[in-house]
C-alpha cells in the first residue's frame, strides 16, 4: 500500500471514531419499502422518531428502531456521562443501500417459469448531538 493511500485510510479510521453510527446488513425486505420508513426518520429528534417508529404499522419500522437503539447505546458508550436528553440528539444521516438478491423460480401456466428476486438491504443510521455539531461547524 502506498504512502497516500495508507494516510487516507488512517485518516478515515479517525473519522469513523468520532461518530456514533450502527449498521444493519442484509435485512430481508426491499429497500423501497425501507426507504420510506428512513426518509420518516431523517434529521428528527431522536425521542420523537423511537415514537414515530414505534407506531408505524410498517414491518421495516420495527427493524429501523432497533437498530436506532444500537446507535444510541453507541452514541452513550462514547460520550459517558452525558444524557441523552440535556445532549439533544437527532439522526444525521439513514441510509438505504440495496444489498443481495436471493434469484428463485415460480412455476407458471404452460410450463413456463418466473423469476421472483428476494431483495435485501443494508441500512445506516448515524447519530449526532445538535450541540457538539454546531460547535464543530464554528471551529473549522
Amino acid at each position: 500500500m502506498g504512502a497516500r493511500k495508507r494516510n487516507m485510510a488512517n485518516q478515515m479510521k479517525e473519522e469513523r471514531k468520532s461518530i456514533s453510527f450502527a449498521k444493519l446488513n442484509d435485512c430481508p425486505t426491499s429497500p423501497r419499502k425501507m426507504r420510506l420508513i428512513a426518509d420518516m426518520v431523517r434529521g428528527v429528534e431522536v425521542n420523537k422518531a423511537l415514537s414515530l417508529l414505534r407506531y408505524c404499522p410498517k414491518e421495516a419500522s420495527v427493524r429501523v428502531e432497533k437498530l436506532l437503539l444500537s446507535a444510541i447505546a453507541n452514541w452513550q458508550q462514547k460520550n459517558e456521562g452525558a444524557r441523552i436528553e440535556e445532549s439533544n440528539l437527532y439522526v444525521k444521516e439513514i441510509s438505504v443501500d440495496s444489498g443481495r438478491q436471493l434469484k428463485r423460480l415460480r412455476p407458471a401456466p404452460q410450463g413456463r417459469g418466473y423469476r421472483i428476486r428476494k431483495r435485501s438491504n443494508h441500512v445506516t443510521v448515524v447519530v449526532d448531538s445538535r450541540n457538539m455539531s454546531q460547535t464543530n461547524e464554528k471551529s473549522e
